[in-house]
């Protein structure tokens, strides 16, 4: 076969076949392909679309490209869950933990930001030591050890989505659902969950703006999921405002720790408390969804789950005295505050436009080689259909240099979009794909 023959075959609107999806695959995480050709396909793939056959054939390929993980030699039931990106997502932060805190394996392969979305293993390395590397047999132990792991890709486990994650990251090609569902599905299979919490994101801080697109991608890999024999659900959540008040790699950890222990927005936990009510749920820790997030909140309540994050970051490398105290996060040399240039209400908050703020602050990358600036970043607390006078504080700005803080507060404001009249909070979710 040739790469270029696959690449115009698909530029015409035709059907590729498994073997020809294999064989790129293949080859490309083999090194035998260029970038630049790989990227020609994912663009073709992203105008001229997927049927179902391909897409699971793709997913599929993408998992057997590296090893695969059985892991019920450790645990007869290991969850997952994966957001598909969002603008302040610090959730697996918190669910996590909270999961296996209510003695429910959780052994998760995560990835770094795409596009404006923030990506966990950048938010994790802002703790001194910490890595996301783990061999097989290490992560093994560490999930028999205390039950919970996060790593990146590896060369092991999905090894061509780990290339293609960063391809399309700096190509154009993220927001097409058979590419997203791909990306997700392999890694989740090649990591051995039985069962998968999904986190699909609506609105226009997300590859998908409307629900009806998130609830298809959902649909998708759901299907996925489910014909390869894991339990899948998905849920459909609103990104058309960030989620929680901080955006950014250590303001979300602190936020994160925060509501570990109690504290942090409200709407925040409420997500995490869906989603780990979700994961606990489907593990069949309980009878019932409310049983479920009866015992989320008891494991936050009594702190088990705040230790299980120190866990996770000792395990890994990490500096746990920045656990004991979040002020020891890096932190940013200029903090400005944000003021409302009118009075009125929020009618509207261009999500994706405050994400591409905090990457260009350095919080994010513009190209595959930029490097993480983790302290840079965004702190705001109001949301569609809050009412705030001119001059009140709308937020602030944490930055490394005077000229991107300007450029920042003038990407803030003209994100925000004011009414004189009522406007109705947002929905936090949209339902439930089972």
């Amino acid at each position: 076969m040739r790469i270029i023959d696959i690449i115009e075959k698909k530029r015409d609107s035709k059907e590729l076949t498994a073997a020809e999806i294999e064989w790129f695959v293949q080859e490309y995480t083999a090194g035998n392909i260029p970038d630049y050709q790989a990227a020609a396909l994912m663009m073709a793939i992203f105008i001229r679309g997927m049927n179902r056959r391909e897409t699971v054939d793709l997913t599929l390929a993408m998992a057997r490209s590296g090893e695969q993980l059985d892991l019920h030699d450790i645990a007869p039931f290991v969850i997952d869950k994966h957001s598909s990106g969002g603008v302040g997502d610090k959730v697996s932060l918190v669910a996590l933990p909270l999961a296996a805190a209510c003695g429910v394996p959780v052994g998760k392969m995560s990835g770094r930001g795409l596009g404006s979305s923030g990506g966990t293993i950048d938010k994790m390395e802002s703790f001194r030591g910490w890595s996301p590397d783990r061999t097989l047999p290490q992560f093994r132990q560490q999930l028999a050890e205390i039950g919970l792991v996060l790593t990146g890709q590896t060369v092991d486990l999905a090894p061509a989505d780990g290339k293609l994650y960063a391809l399309r990251d700096v190509t154009g090609t993220v927001a097409n659902l058979s590419l997203i569902s791909a990306s997700i599905m392999s890694k989740k299979l090649a990591a051995g969950a039985d069962g998968i919490v999904l986190d699909v994101k609506a609105g226009n801080g997300a590859f998908m703006a409307a629900p009806e697109d998130a609830r298809e991608l959902a649909r998708i890999m759901v299907d996925i999921g489910n014909d390869a024999g894991r339990k899948t659900i998905a849920i459909i959540s609103d990104m058309n405002q960030p989620l929680g008040n901080a955006v950014g790699n250590a303001l979300e950890v602190k936020e994160a720790l925060d509501a570990l222990r109690g504290g942090g927005p409200p709407s925040l936990w409420a997500h995490c408390e869906e989603i780990t009510g979700r994961m606990v749920h489907l593990a069949g820790k309980t009878e019932s969804l409310a049983a479920a997030k009866k015992m989320v909140n008891d494991a936050r309540n009594n702190g088990r789950a705040w230790e299980k994050f120190r866990q996770l970051v000792q395990a890994q490398g990490g500096d746990v005295s920045q656990v004991d105290d979040p002020s020891l996060l890096p932190q940013a040399p200029l903090v400005e505050p944000i003021l409302a240039p009118r009075s009125g209400v929020i009618a509207r908050i261009d999500t994706a436009a405050i994400g591409w703020a905090s990457v260009r602050l350095g919080a994010g990358r513009l190209v595959k080689e930029d490097e993480i600036d983790h302290a840079v970043g965004l702190i705001l607390p109001y949301n569609v259909g809050d009412r705030l006078e001119a001059g009140q504080r709308l937020g602030e700005i944490h930055a490394n240099n005077p000229d991107k803080l300007a450029q920042a507060r003038e990407e803030v404001l003209a994100a925000f979009t004011w009414s004189d009249k009522p406007v109705d909070p947002l929905p936090h979710f949209y339902g439930v794909v089972e």
